[in-house]
Order: structure tokens, then sequence, then C-alpha cells
């Protein structure tokens, strides 16, 4: 699913209000959050799971074709952990 399907089944479900305003509300949703990850923040969504970054140090790498060695900068990348009632409805229904 991706952003304009959200919005389409938000408006399915949600018949009263025009895709316009869905739009902007996703928006706004979507953009709190990435502001809330990038101060450092953490979002929990219960029965959903839960949003924060995670740091990484600098170390150095090793490109596998050529062998050279390359430096990697620090760096924070965010992270997912699902909740409990997610994990066991995707396994549930899941292969």
């Amino acid at each position: 699913m991706n952003r304009s399907d959200l919005i389409q089944r938000l408006g399915e479900i949600n018949p009263e209000l025009p895709l316009a305003t869905l739009d902007v509300a996703v928006k706004v949703l979507l953009d709190q959050m990435t502001e809330t990850l990038v101060s450092g923040g953490r979002i929990e969504i219960r029965g959903f799971g839960s949003f924060s970054t995670r740091a990484y140090e600098a170390r150095q790498v090793r490109n596998p074709k050529t062998g050279e060695k390359l430096s990697m900068s620090a760096r924070r990348l965010p992270h997912f952990k699902p909740g409990k009632p997610l994990r066991d409805s995707v396994n549930e229904n899941g292969t």
C-alpha cells in the first residue's frame, strides 16, 4: 500500500470527507512522524508498533568487488518494531 492507496481507502471508509482533506491529513501525520524521528523522538502506536532511530558508529568497510577499504560515516537510521497484535495477526494470516 502506498500513500495514494491509503488516501483512497480512507475515502472509501469515510465517504463524507473530501479526498483533498484526507490528503492533507495524511500529509500532516507523516510530516509530524518524520519531525519526531528527526528530533530523536519515539513514536508508539498501540497494537501496531513503535518507530525509533538507531545510531551506528563510523566504521571501515570493504568494497567486495574491488577489495578497496572505504570509510563509512556515523549515521542514524529509522527502525520499526512491530507490536504483538500486529505480529500475531501477520503470523495467523501469513504463509
